[in-house]
């Protein structure tokens, strides 16, 4: 079976996944269901152990691209974007909980219409450039690829739980049909035709920095209460998996 065929159906996984959560009720509750711990403890070592080794190969691209520029004394460009992009979605997650808190004092929890259609654009782009890795990506054999698709799986349940936790009803009428479209919109793009190398190694750095706050905002928080030995056991388990 080619490549080509196998990253369609995983794609396709994707967005099952998308809407499939929501049915998904023992991720609810306090304490924090112990899957959603061992997910974040997978989405973590692929970045470490994977994903950010992978920024290596990268950095020499922009290095290159900034050379000409005044930025060109900076070193390690590759982890600089992979900071701002933790910045930029800890900006997201901070801007979503005061628009909550504004509402305090009305009938609802969620945060303002204009508030919400910001943070979906911001993971519309985010599911895009994964679907377009799930497809452009250099993978050695098909357990790269299937690793790949493991760890953004459980990465996205961590996502849509979150994004359904914060936007309620609003998320399934309209966000997981917009994440599942950029997933498909990602692979197609990179079906379709290569994007330029430096426009990929910036979105690749970007989306590694995404993926460390959104795993770990979710992890560390005091009142949800997260199981340290689940978060440990799924670290540990695929840092070896990817190792071997």
């Amino acid at each position: 079976m080619s490549f080509f065929f196998l990253s369609f159906i995983f794609a396709l996984g994707f967005v099952v996944i998308h809407f499939s959560t929501k049915y998904m009720m023992f991720l609810e509750g306090v304490p924090r269901s112990r899957f959603l711990s061992l997910s974040g403890g997978i989405a973590v070592a692929y970045v470490f152990v994977h994903l950010l080794p992978e920024l290596n190969h990268h950095d020499p691209v922009i290095e290159e691209s900034v050379s000409h520029f005044e930025l060109s004394f900076l070193e390690h460009h590759a982890y600089l974007v992979a900071l701002l992009g933790l910045a930029f979605f800890y900006g997201m997650e901070k801007m979503v909980k005061d628009s909550k808190n504004n509402n305090d004092n009305s009938t609802s929890d969620m945060p303002a219409s204009d508030v919400f259609w910001i943070h979906i654009l911001s993971f519309f782009v985010y599911n895009a450039v994964i679907g377009y890795l799930l497809i452009r990506e250099h993978y050695e054999n098909f357990w790269d690829l299937f690793f790949f698709f493991l760890a953004l799986a459980v990465h996205f349940i961590i996502n849509d739980h979150a994004l359904r936790q914060n936007h309620k009803s609003t998320y399934d009428r309209y966000g997981r049909w917009l994440l599942s479209g950029s997933i498909l919109l990602g692979w197609g793009i990179g079906a379709a035709t290569v994007v330029n190398e430096l426009v990929i190694s910036l979105l690749v750095a970007f989306i590694a920095g995404g993926i460390i706050l959104n795993v770990l905002k979710e992890e560390l928080p005091e009142e949800r209460e997260s199981s340290f030995i689940a978060f440990f056991i799924g670290l540990i388990g695929y840092a070896f998996l990817l190792l071997l």
